[in-house]
């Protein structure tokens, strides 16, 4: 899906989409190198060859940036129709698990949870920009497995569509949460095998992982 700054549209001349690269590119370099303590705007500017104004008329500060390059990446994830929810499953596992695995994502991710826990609008900013754009995975997910029939439709009311939100969140938080404490605090692989035991347990519960020897 294309990458789009959530931030108000200004008037004026159009963006440009090559700058706003090189910037996101340049930020994600600046972390890995410099690590949250020494990034700075100006050492984004300079590695990106922009003015530092060009950067503050896109972004208000590091923190806005940062979020904008981590959600970029994540963007990258897909969901191709392998004609089962346990296949959709895997395979965006292992997508979200080399993911983490570049050293921008990881250094970028962890970089702005930590200052997130501090700072509430930053935590909103990464539900905006990152959780609430990736959920689109899990509901396009359950909706290809529901006109399989592997799932149950909604109900048609609205207490069908809370439920349904509520299990959105759930699945995303269960598989996010779990591949990311995976990749970044047990730094432990996520391989073919691991991601099809996780899809497992997702489907059916810690019973189904007997059937998988």
């Amino acid at each position: 899906m294309p990458y789009s700054c959530p931030r108000k549209r200004r008037t004026g001349r159009p963006r440009s989409v090559e700058t706003d690269r090189a910037i996101l590119d340049a930020a994600r370099a600046a972390l890995v190198d410099l690590g949250w303590g020494r990034f700075t705007m100006g050492d984004v500017a300079a590695r990106a060859g922009v003015a530092k104004t060009t950067l503050y008329r896109r972004w208000a500060n590091k923190n806005e940036l940062v979020v904008d390059a981590v959600a970029v990446l994540f963007d990258e994830l897909e969901l191709p129709d392998r004609g089962s929810l346990q296949a959709d499953i895997e395979d965006v596992v292992l997508q979200f698990g080399r993911l983490l695995e570049r050293p921008e994502t990881k250094t970028a991710l962890m970089a702005v949870v930590a200052e997130s826990t501090a700072d509430a609008a930053l935590r909103e900013r990464i539900r905006t920009a990152i959780v609430d754009r990736q959920m689109g995975l899990v509901i396009l997910g359950r909706e290809r497995a529901q006109d399989r029939g592997e799932l149950p439709p909604d109900p048609p009311d609205h207490d069908g569509a809370r439920a349904a939100a509520e299990t959105v969140g759930l699945i995303f938080d269960v598989i996010a949460g779990t591949v990311v404490h995976r990749t970044l605090v047990s730094a432990e692989p996520v391989d073919t095998v691991w991601a099809r035991r996780l899809a497992t347990v997702v489907l059916t519960g810690l019973a189904g992982l007997a059937g998988l020897g």
